[in-house]
């Protein structure tokens, strides 16, 4: 499935492929720091088919609570979470302001509507470029 998704103020969007079956949430410490809530959820994409669409997001590296390495990539003017990368740089997970098609019977693929916040109720993404 293509999702699109971008940072809050907009200055930032991407594309990718992921697969539905495997979206999932995360309750670990970091993630809920990083959404200001329980939980984040996580759609995993393949970094061959992540593609960044306009802006260049800036990172931090941090030690999660399992010691790994990840890289956390975020807008910098708006501050939202985009995506993250593991220690290696591969492109991990993918939230953020994921998409989801627009409803309706002439919706097409292309006609997105923004999904609720968490990489989660806005989802934040995961990935590496």
């Amino acid at each position: 499935m293509l999702i699109t998704g971008g940072c809050h103020c907009g200055a930032i969007r991407y594309q990718a492929e992921i697969d539905p079956q495997r979206v999932s949430i995360c309750h670990c410490t970091d993630c809920q720091r990083l959404t200001g809530s329980a939980y984040r959820v996580t759609a995993p994409a393949l970094a061959e088919s992540f593609t960044l669409i306009s802006g260049e997001p800036r990172s931090y590296a941090k030690h999660g609570e399992s010691g790994a390495l990840s890289r956390q990539f975020f807008c910098p003017n708006c501050g939202s979470p985009l995506y993250r990368t593991d220690g290696e740089g591969r492109l991990d997970r993918h939230p953020c302001r994921q998409h989801r098609p627009a409803a309706g019977p002439d919706a097409k693929e292309t006609d997105m509507e923004p999904v609720g916040s968490a990489v989660g109720g806005e989802y934040r993404a995961a990935a590496a470029v």
